[in-house]
């Protein structure tokens, strides 16, 4: 199969309308993305993917007629509803029993989000279906951000690329679920510093086998070379001699190669910056990944849940 790459929403639509895969952009990662309630065609999601049946997709909507359609929304999501979407928000809602079990994997919820891209957005205007969408990469490996990104990973195995241009969050949305009180999934592009001033206390969720949410196993957004987080003196102490890559906020740090995510010390901008690093140092030379640990703050948050699950195993 060729892949193309190009801006053509309409194209875009049209080969979703058909039962096909397409990546397309969001503010937070590309995604890969079907007709939610094609069965055939998020079954494609999973193949081309490799994903697992038992993690469960995003469901991104247009507007509230379709996010009625697929989820039951109860009055305390309405807040975050308003403050939040579009962006990268994702909810976990009762689902209806319109949404494919192979969407929520099996699950009576399903995880649903409002994406802020100005082209998906048109791109939903032009479908009549709301489009089931995990992130466009090979199954754990690191997220793209670009285009291209997708192109090396999924070449040659989806027809269509919709390229929007860079993300400009770069890390997944935040992921809520509603337990009689609000509780975290995962964290993501919307500090949860910022949720809480709107509904209150967000609490953990509890650790499970089976993922009650996308993005939530141990092991995942992972490049190819081991990845180690800690203290960076320190592990470049313990790995001398060898070809080390060092992720950093804002400090420089004599390595082999060393990425600064922000010298100004802006998380926005790191997060931003993240997956394009990790993604450059796992196809350099570099024999390893060594990262630091970012303020447990704001995005801080979500850098850190995916330094972590990419470092998770090593």
């Amino acid at each position: 199969m060729k892949t193309t790459i190009g801006t053509d929403v309409a194209h875009a639509a049209q080969l979703l309308k058909q039962g096909a895969v397409v990546a397309i952009p969001t503010e937070t990662v590309y995604g890969l993305a079907a007709d939610a309630f094609n069965e055939e065609a998020v079954l494609t999601i999973f193949s081309v993917k490799q994903r697992p049946a038992f993690d469960p997709l995003i469901v991104h909507v247009r507007d509230r007629r379709q996010l009625d359609q697929v989820a039951q929304v109860p009055a305390e999501a309405e807040a975050l509803i308003g403050c939040f979407w579009p962006g990268p928000l994702t909810l976990v809602l009762p689902k209806r029993p319109g949404v494919p079990d192979l969407v929520t994997s099996g699950l009576d919820t399903v995880a649903v989000r409002m994406p802020a891209h100005p082209m998906t957005r048109a791109l939903l205007d032009a479908l009549d279906a709301p489009l089931a969408a995990p992130s466009a990469n090979p199954f754990g490996y690191v997220s793209p951000t670009t285009a291209r990104h997708v192109l090396d990973q999924l070449g040659g195995r989806i027809p269509y690329i919709l390229d929007g241009g860079p993300c400009t969050v770069g890390v997944e949305s935040t992921i809520l679920g509603w337990q009689g009180n609000w509780v975290l999934y995962r964290p993501g592009g919307v500090p949860v510093e910022a949720i809480g001033e709107v509904v209150g206390p967000v609490h953990q969720a509890p650790t499970n086998a089976r993922p009650q949410a996308p993005g939530m196993l141990e092991s995942h957004y992972a490049p190819r070379k081991p990845v180690h987080v800690g203290d960076v003196p320190a592990l470049l102490r313990r790995f001398a001699g060898r070809a080390v890559g060092v992720i950093s906020f804002r400090t420089e740090h004599p390595a082999h190669r060393c990425e600064v995510l922000s010298p100004e010390g802006d998380l926005a901008a790191a997060a931003r910056h993240l997956f394009a690093v990790l993604r450059e140092l796992d196809s350099s030379d570099c024999q390893l990944i060594v990262a630091e640990r970012f303020p447990e703050e704001g995005l801080g948050r979500a850098i850190n849940d995916r330094l972590r699950r990419a470092a998770a195993g090593r």
